[in-house]
């Protein structure tokens, strides 16, 4: 199906779009897809698109449900979203960006150019994620995070290694915490509360709540101040 305001736009018959949302050109809407009122599809975008994974893939699931887009959200030019995500109210997803199955990104937050939030992510409320963040499969990170350009979790210590029925294990980012440009976080990771690891760091260990890391190793030199908690002044 194409529309005269939006040139090559590709529509699934079975997917559900409110009357009031701006498609681009060239969109691609898989099946069953469905997207909400005001939600804004710009240039090149792929929605609903289903998984094709190796027989050997250890993420090997039904996505879980269509793809569902709520009011308000933006999904910006050539981004790609899979089948069996879930967009969060007034979320921004940025160009060339890519949200696998089964995934959530919560209201409001803003998934910068070029990221890649992977399978089986859950992502709260508020979250800012900068420009070509990898985001790997089983990690959670809660509302008010920050995580800076470039930085990158990982799940698998055996580097595609794992005896049969291992368990992947990604990062846990806790509310409010702040994660660096360029900073690497290892399998199995939680940051807690408040928490700052500094940009370029690799994390090797746990980080307590309100610690602040620095270094490679990184290893916590301090703790965040009162006044620079989130809702303080400085907050």
């Amino acid at each position: 199906m194409a529309t005269p305001t939006a040139p090559g736009l590709v529509l699934s018959p079975t997917a559900q779009v409110a009357d009031d949302v701006e498609f681009g050109a060239n969109v691609v809407v898989h099946g069953d897809t469905v997207i909400g009122a005001g939600v804004v599809i710009q240039d090149g975008v792929v929605l609903g698109k289903p998984p094709r994974l190796s027989a050997r893939s250890s993420t090997a699931a039904p996505p879980g449900g269509p793809l569902v887009i709520e009011a308000g959200a933006s999904i910006c030019a050539q981004a790609i979203v899979f089948a069996g995500a879930r967009i969060g109210e007034g979320a921004i997803i940025g160009d060339q960006s890519y949200v696998r199955e089964r995934s959530v990104i919560g209201a409001g937050s803003v998934v910068g150019r070029g990221t890649c939030v992977d399978n089986d992510v859950v992502v709260g409320a508020r979250v800012r994620l900068q420009s070509q963040v990898y985001v790997t499969a089983f990690s959670v990170i809660e509302d008010d995070v920050f995580v800076g350009p470039c930085a990158m979790t990982t799940n698998d210590n055996t580097m595609a290694r794992q005896e049969p029925g291992g368990e992947l294990r990604g990062a846990t980012l806790r509310r409010a915490c702040r994660i660096g440009g360029g900073a690497i976080l290892t399998p199995g990771i939680e940051v807690g509360e408040e928490a700052y690891v500094a940009a370029g760091s690799v994390v090797t260990n746990d980080v307590p709540p309100r610690g602040v890391v620095i270094g490679v190793p990184g290893r916590v030199v301090r703790y965040v101040e009162d006044r620079d908690l989130l809702g303080s002044d400085r907050g």
